[in-house]
């Protein structure tokens, strides 16, 4: 059985998320997903101009981790473009710096911090829910 996947710091969630080519229509295309920690690689590498090292560092993984992310996104954006696909950027496994959350098991709700060990501090359960993007923070795969 595969290990967890862990937990990619994310600090930039878009405006737009669904980007389609001009002259088809909705229900002719075809969609990529790119999640939201792939578009996060993206944007440190290509446009805050980070080495790997400092991305890897941003988003809390270790640099193949990092390079796998980025590999991944930069696929699905050529693939995207070349076949005029949509791109649809949702989901994936990551936590913003800060959120506000609810303990899914007592109802506890607290501001969490992706420096704080991502539990309740209540309860103790990891099953805490992200009002930011109405996802289950640590634990998000669509």
């Amino acid at each position: 059985m595969p290990r967890p996947k862990k937990c990619r710091k994310v600090e930039f969630f878009p405006e737009y998320t669904y980007f389609k080519p001009i002259g088809k229509s909705i229900e002719d295309l075809e969609e990529i997903i790119l999640n939201l920690e792939e578009l996060e690689a993206m944007r440190l590498k290509d446009i805050e101009n980070l080495n790997q090292e400092q991305c890897a560092r941003k988003m809390h993984v270790s640099r193949q981790t990092f390079q796998n992310i980025i590999d991944s996104a930069r696929q699905k954006v050529a693939i995207a473009l070349t076949s005029g696909k949509a791109i649809n950027i949702t989901g994936g496994i990551y936590c913003c710096k800060k959120c506000r959350v609810k303990c899914m098991e007592c109802d506890y709700e607290y501001d969490f911090d992706i420096s704080n060990a991502s539990k309740c501090p209540k309860c103790g359960s990891s099953k805490i829910y992200c009002y930011k993007k109405d996802q289950i923070c640590n634990r998000i795969s669509e």
